[in-house]
């Protein structure tokens, strides 16, 4: 049974396609129109073994707030579509990530119930061009659509670049471990509602 999805999304202000397989090796193609977030998405495929195939034609003339955002709606849709049912999967992951001086930890539920809990504190505003604003703007939209509680929470760090890798590679290591099949739930759902939505 083939977990992947494939996502298509167009506005006046973005243009997207996305494709992600959870039962990949960590491979990626991504374009998204946005420097920092193209190496943020790479370093989230391959810590959460996702195959992910990214373009996104965006209006970063304005400013890059409407590409991020998007993109983090898109790959929720994804991981909710690859999903499906639910059977049979962990549901609970966590990761504590050492990033050089940053310490992130990431604690994911595939409740069904979309919540991000961020408690990420920049030293700056900018990593080079990109606004560090976007980095909570990202998992909002992804946490939302993906119908993911996701808890974000900064240990320490003093490097924002850090903070912010430290924060994605976590999210995607917490959630390589919620996706991944139990072998004692033998397709159940793990939930005593019968469901996860």
């Amino acid at each position: 049974m083939s977990r992947s999805a494939k996502i298509s999304r167009r506005t006046a202000e973005t243009s997207i396609e996305l494709y992600l397989d959870l039962d990949g090796t960590g491979k990626s193609e991504v374009g998204s129109g946005v420097g920092f977030l193209d190496h943020m998405l790479t370093l989230f495929a391959r810590h959460g073994r996702f195959d992910l195939a990214l373009r996104c034609e965006g209006d970063t003339r304005v400013d890059d707030h409407h590409s991020v955002e998007d993109i983090g709606i898109c790959l929720g849709l994804a991981f909710r579509e690859a999903l499906g049912g639910k059977r049979g999967i962990r549901r609970y992951g966590d990761a504590a990530l050492p990033m050089d001086e940053a310490l992130i930890l990431a604690a994911a539920d595939l409740s069904g119930r979309g919540m991000l809990v961020y408690a990420l504190d920049f030293a700056t505003e900018k990593i080079g061009s990109f606004d560090v604003q976007l980095v909570e703007e990202f998992f909002i939209a992804f946490a939302a659509n993906a119908g993911l509680t996701l808890h974000l929470r900064q240990l320490s760090g003093r490097n924002s670049h850090h903070i912010a890798e430290g924060a994605f590679k976590a999210a995607a290591r917490a959630l390589r471990e919620a996706v991944s099949i139990d072998p004692e739930l033998a397709g159940e759902v793990p939930s005593t509602k019968g469901v996860l939505a």
